[in-house]
């Protein structure tokens, strides 16, 4: 389990790469503290909306070196009960989003996110920056 650590969400990671102001700064200051985790899922959302091979090196270069968390099958269980449990409440979810949320759980860390859904999944910690 990885004690320390956020796991930035592809929203975050999308204004950091524009230089949206407020949260680019704050995803700035988790990366330059070494406190940046990352999963596939997460690199292939950032990657199938890239527009050139300029935003695909800036991707690359920018995730390159973070810690991916990798979703286990047990893990995958977890998130496809989960995601269950939600819809026969009528809360429907994006299964990659569910998969985050699960991750994070698990590993007890926060999900930095834009996304009001991710608080809608029991047991998320949302990360809050100081701004």
């Amino acid at each position: 389990m990885i004690k320390d650590g956020v796991i930035v969400d592809t929203s975050l990671f999308i204004d950091f790469l524009r230089g949206e102001r407020k949260n680019a700064d704050a995803v700035a200051e988790l990366l330059e503290k070494n406190l940046v985790l990352t999963t596939g899922i997460i690199i292939a959302e950032l990657l199938q909306g890239m527009k050139n091979t300029k935003e695909e090196e800036q991707i690359v270069e920018t995730l390159s070196g973070l810690p991916v968390l990798e979703i286990t099958a047990e893990l995958w269980i977890k998130t496809g009960k989960m995601s269950s449990g939600l819809r026969k409440k009528g809360i429907n979810l994006p299964l990659t989003d569910v998969a985050i949320a699960m991750l994070a759980i698990e590993n007890d860390l926060e999900v930095y996110t834009l996304d009001a859904h991710f608080q809608k999944i029991p047991g998320v910690k949302i990360f809050k920056a100081k701004v």
